[in-house]
């Protein structure tokens, strides 16, 4: 009897040797401008071409501007990273989605986006939320630098054998209550260490019933408990958003996936290392109130003093509560907000900003609140025009900006200024994160819509 995790794992295994990390083929690579340059400078040096150039992507998006002329980059540090990973595509054959293309985006937007994302799939990135396309059924995880340059040139990798954990959701989903604040639950009760060592697998109704755009909410975050990927088993749901992509298999190929891909189960008896229960009946509306995804709270909960806290975690709450100048006792809610980030690969999907948009419309952005929406990807960004969606936000005061992962990780122009608090549908409110000293709270679309009309944390249940 096995897990998915131990079906995809062992079909992948080149060699196993006992006492070494295994052999492990790599289905699909994925490669942005940051963690690529020194890795095609490895195959340069060593007269190394790129073993399966049909495996690999690349795209730009943590630099890219996201106010643009025409194709301009501005920043001379990003245009150079960016310049660089053109000319390395040129010289090694790997197919690049350049601004411009109609295909750009971020990373883990546009491989779903577009349907190289197959269930049964191995997929790396040198990217932490590589694990976002684990919604498909896949095996996929981010390796460093000198990892990438292995890939490239072996379409292969050294891994050690994961552990697995098995995540069951249970009760219905109440309103107000998305796939983000699901993984923020999720992170709060198991912490920031909880899955380390392990993949996870989300089972449960209420993942059944999610779409695929939040399903790859939570597989995203899976990095954020430590996890060293997430995945959900395929079914119809994952079929159907598959069908007729750019990237998806045609004709007979298509009927022969759908065979394999409906193989991709758990067995009935299989065990995991791990086991997590998880009940979404009584949840509410999360957000974090500290430095990172484990110190998160529900709307209607007080900001919690670091002597509530285990002797061992004591200082590292202490130390969020100093950084982030809340009042222990206070409600969470009603706390005032300067800056409001809808977008990242956790968040800009068309359906979040369909869900943002209904909160917003016929609104006005509060009085000194800046509200950044940054759609994941060109195709995304053009289909939120057509319907309207980007009309209601600029009405509303909020700005529209071109794809990239913008204000997740200030690795551009788009930056919270120093002392300034953020509601930000990103994945991570580590310190700086956003900007030297800039504070950040991660919600969920809706609930960063609401605070955008606001001008504070606020329960979304009231507009809806």
């Amino acid at each position: 009897m096995k897990t998915i995790i131990e079906k995809i794992w062992d079909s992948h295994v080149v060699e196993h040797l006992e006492g070494f990390p295994d052999i492990l083929a790599i289905d699909l690579q994925l490669v942005h401008e940051v963690t690529s340059p020194q890795a095609f400078q490895v195959l340069k040096e060593r007269n190394l071409s790129v073993f399966a150039p049909h495996r690999t992507l690349a795209t730009v998006d943590h630099n890219v501007p996201t106010i643009r002329e025409g194709l301009t980059i501005q920043n001379p540090i990003s245009r150079h990273q960016i310049e660089t990973l053109r000319e390395n595509c040129r010289m090694f054959g790997v197919p690049l989605l350049d601004m411009g293309s109609g295909y750009q985006g971020i990373v883990h937007v546009i491989g779903p986006e577009l349907g190289f994302t197959h269930p049964g799939m191995t997929i790396v990135c040198g990217d932490s939320h590589t694990s976002t396309h684990g919604a498909f059924g896949a095996l996929a995880f981010g390796i460093g630098t000198s990892e990438v340059a292995r890939v490239l040139a072996t379409g292969c990798i050294l891994q050690e054998r994961p552990k697995t954990m098995r995540v069951s959701f249970k009760g219905d989903l109440p309103i107000g209550v998305t796939a983000k604040d699901i993984i923020l639950a999720l992170i709060r009760k198991i912490g920031v260490n909880g899955g380390t060592g392990h993949v996870i697998e989300y089972t449960g109704a209420p993942v059944r019933a999610l779409s695929m755009d939040e399903r790859m909410t939570i597989c995203n975050m899976s990095i954020e408990c430590g996890a060293r990927a997430g995945l959900i088993v395929p079914d119809e749901t994952t079929f159907a958003y598959i069908k007729g992509k750019i990237g998806a298999p045609k004709g007979e190929k298509w009927e022969k996936a759908i065979s394999y891909w409906k193989k991709l189960t758990t067995d009935n008896g299989a065990t995991y290392d791990k086991e997590i229960e998880l009940s979404l009946s009584t949840m509410a509306p999360m957000v974090t109130w500290g430095i990172n995804p484990e110190q998160t709270i529900a709307i209607n909960e007080l900001v919690p003093n670091s002597i509530s806290f285990p002797r061992e975690m004591r200082d590292l709450a202490q130390k969020a509560i100093d950084y982030v100048k809340l009042n222990p006792g206070n409600p969470i809610e009603g706390v005032p907000i300067d800056y409001v980030f809808i977008g990242s690969c956790t968040n800009a999907r068309l359906s979040d900003l369909r869900e943002a948009a209904k909160v917003m419309k016929g609104r006005k952005v509060a009085p000194g609140v800046k509200v950044f929406i940054v759609p994941g990807s060109e195709s995304i960004h053009r289909i939120a025009i057509e319907e309207g969606l980007a009309a209601i936000f600029i009405e509303a005061g909020a700005e529209y900006r071109s794809p990239g992962c913008s204000m997740c990780l200030a690795m551009n122009e788009d930056r919270v200024p120093p002392g300034k608090r953020c509601a930000s549908t990103s994945n991570r409110n580590f310190i700086g994160r956003q900007g030297p000293e800039s504070i950040t709270h991660l919600m969920s679309p809706i609930m960063a819509a609401a605070v955008a009309v606001t001008g504070k944390i606020t329960d979304v249940r009231k507009f809806l």
